[in-house]
């Protein structure tokens, strides 16, 4: 086999690190044709940094949130990747940081790196991993059903609905396909969530707490996410013809989205629905007086014929 050029072997690491957000392994760099003295010269003239024990950052001390995922699935070798709470928040179903980074490994695979949570499951060169951003992780319904083994049920309703409303998987869709799953940790969480009759999609924490409040009265339980009149409204009652709309600060507080919100408002009356709009200070402190105008508008309207 011919050899290698110095130059021709330097310029093979930068477009591989290019390709894994600028980290490379041991055991990459040997088969580029570096042996241990030349990763050793390297690392002492800052050409590379040791990130774990057989991975390195390449020309820079400094990595990425995404460069420290995939070097830690290539640091678990053959078949691994992101999995549990890091795949979620890989996918967007989860925002919030663990200072570890969770990787499943096929049974067996022994790993004991600092910083890196490896989760073992047999046959798991049966489940091909996804890739995002050109990192190898867990399915979105495979993440669901481990992350519901390590995270506490807002946070599972949480990522379920942000994976809904990502487009990576729907409720019903998620519902169907557990069922095939079978003895794996977090399983009977998700389904019973999924399963709850009270279960709803939502995409917000204002909206979750609403639905809280909808359930300490005698309301059935109101439609969530519907396109209605050409708008999508935060919760229906077809039954009373009763729109009701949580306005977050974040999306409601600028003028040109009230006038649209009143708009929206308008139309609405204009088809025989009744809107009402509750603040996101009125659901989280003064949750009664919420709940009082709900039930004292409902009453009203469950004496009218239902709007078509």
């Amino acid at each position: 086999m011919g050899s290698t050029s110095p130059r021709s072997s330097r310029s093979s690491v930068w477009r591989l690190a290019a390709r894994q957000h600028g980290v490379v392994t041991r055991s990459q760099l040997v088969e580029l044709g570096f042996g241990r003295n030349a990763i050793q010269h390297r690392l002492e003239r800052g050409r590379l940094y040791s990130l774990w024990r057989g991975a390195y950052v390449v020309g820079r001390a400094d990595v990425s949130e995404r460069g420290r995922w995939m070097a830690a699935v290539l640091c678990c070798g053959p078949g691994a990747r992101l999995s549990h709470h890091s795949a979620a928040c890989l996918w967007g179903m989860r925002r919030q940081r663990r200072p570890w980074i969770d990787v499943l490994v096929p049974e067996g695979v022994a790993t004991s790196i600092s910083g890196i949570k490896t989760h073992q499951r047999r046959a798991l060169a049966a489940e091909p991993p996804r890739l995002v951003d050109r990192i190898p992780v867990s399915d979105p319904v495979t993440t669901l059903v481990d992350l519901a083994a390590c995270v506490d049920s807002d946070g599972l309703e949480e990522a379920v609905n942000e994976a809904d409303r990502l487009g990576l998987v729907e409720p019903e869709k998620l519902r169907t396909a557990i069922q095939s799953i079978r003895k794996r940790r977090g399983l009977g969480r998700l389904r019973e969530l999924l399963d709850r009759q009270t279960y709803r999609v939502t995409h917000s924490v204002l909206e979750r707490e609403f639905l809280r409040l909808v359930r300490g009265t005698e309301l059935s339980m109101p439609q969530t996410q519907v396109n209605l009149n050409g708008y999508r409204v935060d919760f229906y009652w077809p039954e009373l013809g009763l729109v009701v709309e949580t306005d977050g600060l974040r999306h409601h507080h600028t003028a040109s989205q009230q006038t649209t919100d009143r708009r929206r408002d308008q139309v609405h009356t204009a088809a025989g629905r009744t809107t009402l709009r509750f603040t996101t200070a009125q659901v989280r402190f003064q949750p009664e007086a919420v709940r009082t105008t709900l039930t004292s508008v409902a009453k009203r309207l469950s004496s009218r014929e239902p709007a078509a």
